[in-house]
């Protein structure tokens, strides 16, 4: 039966709570740990990315550098100063002009061979690999005219013709220049759309991040507020509940215990004269049908008076070590015999043994309320079975072993309109009845230091459980019959 279960720690009532540090709480703890454990986790794989996604950035702008983007202009200039100097030296013939030929050649093969890491694409290594051959190819077309076996005269007269045959030769090498300078733009191009995409993907990431921490915020706020705030106040508007019922009980406990008791000395009286005015009588008219429904009526009413003076002033337990099988075994000895012409079969099942420090009477009449609670659901022809077992339950402010006595009925179950007032005094279904039994019956569990909770379901019928804080030295057996 999983429809409901409440518990009470005494006659004022039942309720539902869950106590901080139990295991439903710390399962929520762990459960919100995790949940945190995986967003960070998650997190940190988001700024793992955008690391990762400032670092290509960062390596991409460190490939490409300003002057870079000047290769062309400084190749240019640099191939036609070198031109210059070896037209001034096929003017001249000064070994000075031929010497700065020389070097200025082999600076401009040095700073060649220097850019060719800075091209990472294959179109540009390419380009620059043609470049490259093509300078080489010009070095070589050029090396007559640094001969020093010329005569000044011979150089003059055919410096235009030299002159021509210097443009035709670097003209090639101007050709592979420009194929570098146009794979320079088209991987910068590539590199300027795949630094968009990357950015793009940097800013979605960045957003999931804020929406990732900003989702996170909020369920550590509703986790907290549902495993730590709400229980707060929902104990506490409970706890201010059940004292302010408490007070008013304690108020009518106290009040109503003195009227009872005012009551019960005429009452007592008129029983008394009742009994002689009935033997006084003939036999015909002491067994008139007016005198029965009295002496009926002065009974229940004694009933009433007994009942609710136990509840206003519940006498302190005589706690003995005794084993709770024996009490159940009393039960039914003294129930069953009752329940017979009701073809209600009473029955005891022991699953675990357990023993108990308690007061016999007191919890046989607790268990006796909730028998005859359970016969009066089942009707006719059914089964109420006591059964013992042994469980873990939050007993004195902490978990511990515990004897658990169940009164197991086959009736109809209890409506949820009724379980809202189950345990108030007064409260009752049954016609003629008193509405305290289970109220009496709450109040003894609670002076033995447990607690009394219920599982009820329409039609299937309900489980009244006394659970006690189980003995475990049983070395002194102190018992009672």
């Amino acid at each position: 039966m999983t429809i409901l279960e409440t518990e009470t720690t005494g006659a004022t009532g039942g309720s539902r709570s869950t106590t901080f540090g139990g295991p439903s709480f710390r399962l929520r703890l762990l459960g919100f740990a995790v949940a945190v454990g995986a967003v960070a986790l998650l997190i940190a794989r988001f700024d793992t990315d955008i690391w990762r996604a400032q670092e290509h950035l960062r390596e991409g702008f460190e490939a490409i550098k300003a002057e870079k983007f000047y290769f062309g202009v400084n190749f240019r200039v640099s191939l036609r100063k070198l031109s210059s100097s070896l037209l001034d030296y096929q003017l001249t013939g000064k070994s000075s002009e031929l010497e700065t030929v020389k070097r200025e050649s082999l600076e401009l093969k040095d700073w060649l061979h220097a850019k060719q890491q800075s091209f990472i694409s294959p179109e540009e290594r390419e380009a620059f690999e043609h470049l490259q051959a093509s300078y080489d190819t010009f070095l070589a077309q050029i090396s007559p005219f640094t001969r020093t076996d010329v005569l000044p005269q011979a150089r003059r007269e055919g410096f235009a013709n030299a002159y021509e045959q210097i443009r035709q030769d670097y003209r090639p090498v101007l050709q592979a220049c420009d194929e570098v300078v146009q794979a320079e733009h088209g991987s910068f191009d590539v590199f300027l759309q795949n630094s968009e995409k990357a950015l793009g993907a940097l800013q979605r990431i960045l957003v999931m991040s804020v929406l990732l921490l900003v989702a996170l915020a909020l369920a550590v706020a509703i986790l907290v507020y549902r495993g730590m705030i709400a229980p707060l106040q929902a104990k506490l508007t409970e706890s201010q509940s059940i004292i302010a019922r408490q007070e008013k009980l304690a108020s009518l406990g106290a009040l109503g215990a003195g009227v009872a008791h005012e009551i019960r000395n005429p009452l007592t009286a008129i029983k008394f004269r009742l009994f002689s005015l009935r033997k006084s009588l003939p036999p015909d008219f002491s067994n008139n049908e007016d005198v029965e429904v009295i002496r009926e009526e002065i009974n229940r009413l004694d009933h009433i008076v007994h009942d609710f003076l136990q509840f206003a002033r519940p006498a302190e337990p005589d706690l003995v070590r005794v084993p709770a099988e024996r009490i159940l075994k009393g039960v039914i000895e003294l129930l069953k015999p009752e329940l017979e012409p009701s073809a209600i079969e009473l029955k005891l099942e022991v699953l675990h043994p357990a023993w108990v420090q308690a007061d016999t009477a007191q919890l046989k009449q607790a268990l006796i309320n909730l028998v005859h609670n359970s016969a009066e659901s089942i009707g006719r022809q059914g089964q109420v079975t006591l059964r013992l077992t042994r469980g873990v339950a939050n007993l004195a402010g902490g978990g511990r072993t515990a004897a658990v006595l169940a009164v197991v009925d086959t009736g109809k179950g209890i409506p949820a309109e009724v379980q809202k007032r189950l345990f108030d005094p007064f409260f009752t279904t049954k016609e003629g009845g008193t509405g305290l039994g289970l109220a009496i019956a709450a109040r003894i569990v609670e002076k033995h230091g447990g607690l009394l909770r219920y599982k009820t379901e329409l039609n299937r019928g309900t489980i009244f459980e006394i659970v006690l804080p189980e003995v475990k030295d049983h070395a002194r057996q102190d018992t009672v019959d």
